[in-house]
Formats: C-alpha cells, structure tokens, sequence
C-alpha cells in the first residue's frame, strides 16, 4: 500500500473517511458521477482530495452506452458515490490504512526515535 508524501494529504486522509477509498486500491468498483455518468473499473490511486484514477475502466453516459478505456482520472468534485465492494471489511480496511500512515508518521520507529512532528519544548 502507498501512503502519500504530503503531510497535509496524510492529516486529510487520517481525518476523514477517504481513508477508506485509499483502502480500495487494487480492487474493482464503481463510481458514480454528478453528471449521472457510470465509471466501473479497477481502483489505481485515491488522494487525500478523493481524485481517483481508475484502470481497466468501463464508462457508461447518461443514455446507457459503454466506452471500454485504459484509463480514467475522476476529481473529487464530480464524485457523487463510490460503491464499497461486498466483500471490503470496511473497519479492517480503515485500520490497516490508518497503521501504514502511522508507520510513516513514526518513520517506522514503532514510537522511538525521529518523528513526523516533533515534540515541541516549552520554556
């Protein structure tokens, strides 16, 4: 699993249920658009901004015809739902990526040694 290299994508994603979009990856789904369009493919790449890209993508407009694509980057914007496959344990997958951002928070230290945010010294 990739976790981002931006602190601010980290503490959005740790904050909000994105997190679990992020947990998708590698599986296929659905994403419904505002534009009451269709996209069904392979989950690449959530951010913290809830932009997916997704592979392997079957598009369908609004008058119900499907376009076969490689590839399809959705802003978080257009994203009205994202359908959560069946088998997804969602609070397993919540924890699992919130451990892998803790992981690079502590740079694998396991709570020793150098951290993301120092702790601060008061006088």
């Amino acid at each position: 699993m990739e976790v981002s290299h931006s602190v601010k994508e980290r503490t959005i994603a740790e904050n909000s249920l994105v997190i679990l979009l992020q947990g998708l990856r590698g599986l296929v789904t659905t994403v419904d658009l505002r534009d009451e369009t269709v996209a069904r493919g392979r989950v690449d790449n959530v951010d913290a901004f809830m932009n997916i890209r997704l592979a392997e993508v079957t598009y369908t407009d609004r008058q119900g015809q499907q376009v076969q694509l490689d590839d399809l980057f959705v802003t978080g914007r257009n994203v009205r739902y994202v359908h959560i496959p069946d088998d997804v344990d969602i609070t397993a997958t919540i924890e699992q990526q919130l451990q892998a951002i803790h992981r690079v928070r502590n740079f694998g230290s396991e709570g020793k040694g150098r951290r993301e945010f120092p702790a601060r010294k008061y006088k």
